[in-house]
């Protein structure tokens, strides 16, 4: 008999890859990580995802097919004694696997721990983490691994999901359970599937087990109103609240932003992900209006990955506000974005030959580097030479901003350039 206590996306977790939804290009036919399970050569790895994208389901995957030892920690409550704990107890077996859930939550020391049993091949390491491995997980640990990326499951993804819960599931499946309409399940749980999974059991609960049940969407919501907490960092919230905390700060305003700031540190959002996410919009949204802002975002982001709570939320809150309070211009950004489309619209552009680096004679006989100014060799330090490739000469992929330091920019470019960019 199945127990009502477990959770249903615990219930239909699956043990073979053939059952597993989405990711195909991991675990597809054919595929790098589904090879490497059929010949029992499995490498450490990072498996690198959003909340509910099959991360720990692949590491259970992987564990029940090859049948060796297999060892579960969890980052949050876990330290380098438990480590050395595993490591261990590893020694004495072979082929041992470790899993360590939220791995990006482990300090360096935590992390420095694993090294050797890695490199040794005492234990196979599956890392699960929802952050940028490049920047959570130390380079000496991040090049023994092999990073796999777990893709967002789709909407047909999800609702095969669901359909599938309602016929296999052994509870739901006994159920007159009609899915109607699918639309307000896969909004609310945000393409976390565990957290689908959990949202249809709910809405499946509010009735008697021998009622009919429609699903719509209208009764999705109505169901899940009272039930969705107020920030879940896995989920939807996640993504909305720091949505709202982003444009409150590009909007230039710091009570809104300091709001959205609160609410994420109640809801126990890493502080790393906060700072983070302004030391992009220092440069995104602010740039060369005032050069300051990404300075003290990036000291934010070293200040809190060094303090960690309570002590951090008056550093972000300082810094959210320096970066609402700030004058704005986004020029840098939108530079950058009309060259990068203008290298894909033009290709490889030949480099002018008098910008080209002549280190040998046969480069010399053939004109590279003839002509060039050396820039200081002039006046005011400039030559009105021409930098760019002859199909783009005066493209102006940076304009400056409306504001009162980038105004001087342009003053100063137009003195130079006279109308070449139109400044």
């Amino acid at each position: 008999m199945v127990s009502t206590s477990v959770p249903l996306a615990e219930r239909l977790r699956p043990e073979s890859l053939d059952h597993l939804v989405g990711q195909l290009h991991l675990t597809g036919k054919g595929s790098i990580l589904r090879t490497a399970i059929e010949q029992g050569k499995l490498p450490s790895m990072i498996l690198w995802g959003q909340p509910g994208t099959g991360k720990t389901t692949i590491a259970n995957i992987i564990a029940h097919t090859l049948q060796v030892p297999f060892y579960t920690l969890s980052a949050i409550s876990s330290g380098v004694k438990e480590v050395r704990e595993v490591i261990e107890m590893a020694r004495q077996q072979s082929k041992a696997i470790l899993f360590i859930d939220e791995i990006h939550r482990f300090n360096k020391g935590q992390q420095d721990a694993l090294l050797g049993a890695v490199e040794k091949g005492i234990i196979t390491l599956i890392g699960a983490t929802t952050e940028n491995p490049s920047f959570e997980v130390n380079s000496a640990l991040l090049s023994r691994c092999q990073v796999y990326v777990l893709k967002p499951l789709g909407k047909e993804e999800l609702i095969a999901l669901l359909k599938s819960a309602l016929t296999k599931d052994a509870l739901l499946k006994q159920r007159k359970i009609e899915l109607k309409e699918t639309e307000a399940l896969i909004n609310i749980s945000g393409g976390d599937a565990r957290k689908l999974l959990n949202l249809l059991e709910l809405v499946t609960d509010n009735l008697p087990d021998n009622q009919p049940l429609i699903i719509t969407d209208e009764f999705v919501m109505e169901s899940a109103q009272q039930r969705i907490a107020l920030y879940d960092k896995k989920g939807e919230q996640h993504y909305d609240i720091i949505s709202a905390f982003i444009k409150s700060m590009r909007g230039s305003d710091p009570n809104a932003a300091v709001y959205w700031l609160a609410r994420m540190i109640e809801g126990g959002e890493d502080v790393k992900f906060i700072a983070r996410r302004m030391l992009i919009l220092a440069s995104e949204d602010i740039g060369n209006a005032n050069p300051n802002a990404l300075l003290l975002a990036h000291a934010t982001f070293e200040a809190v990955s060094k303090i960690g709570n309570p002590e951090s939320r008056i550093i972000l809150s300082q810094c959210a506000i320096y970066l609402a309070s700030s004058a704005k211009s986004n020029a840098s950004y939108a530079a950058i974005d009309e060259a990068i489309a203008q290298v894909k619209k033009t290709g490889d552009l030949p480099v002018p030959l008098h910008l080209r680096n002549a280190p040998t004679r046969l480069m010399k006989n053939m004109d590279y580097s003839k002509g060039y100014e050396y820039s200081h060799a002039f006046e005011k330090n400039f030559s009105p030479q021409e930098y760019l490739p002859d199909q783009l000469k005066g493209s102006p992929f940076y304009v400056p901003g409306k504001n009162a330091r980038e105004e001087e920019i342009r003053k100063h470019l137009k003195n130079l350039w006279d109308k070449k960019y139109g400044y």
